[in-house]
């Protein structure tokens, strides 16, 4: 019997029962009739020309959902590659900020858990670069019989060194399946990248609000977190496994960050909540909780936020040194 993945909290670790997504359908159908999507994330033109050459500066640029190109000590780091241009029956809001054929070489691909909007098998294929992947337990060997052969795999808490860049799995609270047979057969979690002369940066994947948040910004010293806020509603349904909003906020009060980068809203309707709900609600809970606006940093598809060793040399007020 292959070995079956867990959540910290004792959470359920699965998909909803057939009753509870037969009331989510109904739900859906008489909701989606009065949502609109016409207020995405904007695409701005990346800076091709940047990306391509750096090999100096570190940098994150989103790509969309919770795919994002990271330069760090040199590498060009690709999280949860996912180009594709629809998601089951449904097309993606808003074109990739980085067509795949403009993609520099990668070095590095980090998949967070093996859902269908976070690992795009052909998209993965397509990256040019001799990339090595670092994935969670039990999906290594599924990568290697679809051709990937330079593939590392860790347990929540594990590291590797990778050309000076510690990469560290770090829990979630989620499940995952991609067949009738494989629930829960490979883990889940996000990733910590830590090097000396950059910023530390927290990958969170996708999660459920939970205490392994704390644990996370116990153990390490964040500067820049990259937070899921779409995807939560309904939150009867969603909320083991989709962190809301506010809990996104307090999530990036307990992991300890610098700055807050939100993702995985704005590329597909998963979810009854649209890229203006999640956004409308991050705000006010950002008020309430008495957060500076720059340390909320919104980039649309295709935008870089880059660093140096003072700091962010972009339009936020403070850097990360401040």
């Amino acid at each position: 019997m292959p070995r079956r993945f867990g959540n910290l909290d004792s959470a359920l670790a699965g998909k909803p029962s057939k009753a509870q997504f037969d009331r989510w359908r109904q739900d859906r159908f008489r909701k989606l009739k009065n949502k609109g999507y016409s207020e995405g994330v904007p695409n701005v033109a990346p800076d091709l020309r940047f990306l391509q050459q750096n090999r100096k500066e570190s940098s994150i640029t989103w790509i969309g959902h919770s795919t994002f190109l990271i330069q760090m000590a040199g590498l060009n780091i690709v999280t949860d590659p996912v180009w594709a241009r629809r998601m089951a029956f449904r097309k993606r809001l808003r074109p990739p900020g980085i067509e795949l054929h403009d993609m520099p070489s990668t070095d590095v691909v980090l998949i967070s858990h093996s859902h269908y909007d976070h690992l795009h098998v052909s998209s993965l294929r397509r990256l040019r670069g001799a990339k090595k992947l670092i994935v969670p337990s039990g999906l290594r060997k599924k990568l290697m019989t679809r051709g990937f052969l330079r593939v590392e795999e860790l347990q929540w808490w594990e590291q590797t060194i990778y050309h000076g860049v510690k990469i560290t799995f770090v829990p979630a609270q989620h499940w995952t399946r991609r067949n009738p047979w494989d629930m829960n057969t490979s883990h889940w979690g996000g990733w910590v990248l830590e090097y000396d002369q950059g910023p530390t940066i927290y990958f969170a994947g996708d999660s459920g609000y939970f205490k392994g948040f704390k644990d996370i910004g116990r153990r390490f010293k964040i500067d820049i977190a990259l937070m899921p806020i779409g995807a939560y509603d309904p939150e009867w349904f969603m909320s083991s496994h989709h962190v809301s909003p506010e809990e996104a906020i307090q999530a990036f009060i307990d992991v300890g960050a610098k700055f807050f980068i939100p993702m995985h809203y704005g590329a597909f309707k998963l979810a009854d909540d649209t890229p203006s709900d999640a956004l409308q609600r991050l705000e006010q809970a950002r008020i309430k909780l008495d957060i500076a606006p720059e340390r909320l940093y919104l980039l649309k598809h295709g935008e870089t936020m880059r660093f140096n060793y003072k700091g962010i040399q972009n339009d936020t007020k403070d850097g990360l040194d401040s």
